[in-house]
């Protein structure tokens, strides 16, 4: 099949931000004396905003509030962007614009919609985006394929015309589960488990190395299916 379109995974692949949102979920947490772990964030990444919501609220003993959990890291998340604490990867900019010259391309964040506006916004990418999908607008977040596939019907294609650009395993399954061709970017902080990167058709060294895949790809050319 045909690749014809392109679907990008928005922290840890465009921005610098997963620190960020780990950040907020433990800033929460520690207001309710509750220590946030390495493996929590492991957890709830990729996870809607609803989802990893309801697991802090749980965690810090008050389920009833994930509404208000979701309030304040949104928030939090916000504040940093507007201070220019989550700034875009180097060569990001180049690879959205480039693959979006060649086809039609579409983010799919596990990030809130305000978040995913606001950082598009400040690194003036929103219109290079025919789409964009916020998980919390699927029923199901990553890992599940929901929110892929969601972004694929938004630019009229199935997801095996689909090549996706992921950083953590539990987007890299999502994508891989929804049949899109996967390039893997691991992120070295929170790096991929060896079971999500074997999902992967390719892994890049940093985003120079995606847009050259990713136009490759494009071209109908051999890409060497890991480096």
């Amino acid at each position: 099949m045909t690749l014809s379109a392109v679907v990008f995974d928005l922290d840890g692949v465009l921005v610098e931000s997963e620190h960020l949102w780990e950040e907020n979920w433990a800033a929460f947490a520690a207001r309710h004396q509750v220590v946030w772990t390495a493996e929590d964030t492991a957890s709830v990444q990729g996870m809607s905003a609803p989802e990893w919501a309801g697991y802090l609220a749980r965690r810090c003993g008050v389920p009833e509030l994930a509404g208000q959990v979701e309030r304040a890291v949104v928030d939090g998340m916000i504040d940093s962007i507007d201070d220019g604490q989550a700034p875009l990867l180097p060569g990001a900019g180049r690879m959205v614009r480039e693959a979006g010259a060649k086809v039609p391309i579409a983010l799919a964040s596990s990030a809130a919609r305000r978040v995913i506006d606001a950082v598009l916004e400040k690194h003036e990418l929103t219109h290079e985006f025919a789409a964009t999908v916020s998980s919390a607008e699927v029923a199901r977040g990553k890992p599940s394929p929901d929110v892929y596939l969601e972004a694929a019907t938004r630019l009229g294609k199935s997801g095996g015309e689909c090549l996706a650009v992921e950083d953590s395993s539990n987007g890299i399954r999502a994508a891989a589960a929804a049949g899109l061709t996967v390039i893997a970017l691991p992120n070295p902080a929170y790096p991929p488990k060896p079971d999500a990167l074997e999902l992967a058709r390719a892994v890049a060294e940093d985003n120079d190395d995606v847009r050259r895949k990713l136009l490759a790809y494009l071209a109908g050319e051999p890409v060497a299916a890991k480096d």
